[in-house]
């Protein structure tokens, strides 16, 4: 999966936090949900207006991040 098809930032749109695009949902948001113990289909209840393949490009997309940072981290140690 790409991510980057299903998530955006841009600085108009909640500050520049990720969101799904088309809406004002926000990765964060998402991730909370499933933080909770919420379903992805739980989620897709409480915001029909996006899919599961965004939820999903919202779990990427926080992977990806972890990675980056990590490898950032380590640059930084060395």
């Amino acid at each position: 999966m790409n991510w980057r098809d299903h998530i955006h930032s841009n600085p108009d749109i909640l500050g520049g936090k990720p969101v799904v695009k088309g809406t004002r949902i926000s990765v964060e948001l998402i991730l909370e949900y499933l933080t909770d113990g919420a379903s992805v289909g739980e989620i897709l209840e409480a915001y029909p207006h996006i899919t599961e393949p965004d939820v999903r490009a919202a779990i990427a997309f926080t992977h990806d991040m972890l990675v980056e940072e990590a490898a950032i981290a380590r640059k930084r140690a060395a």
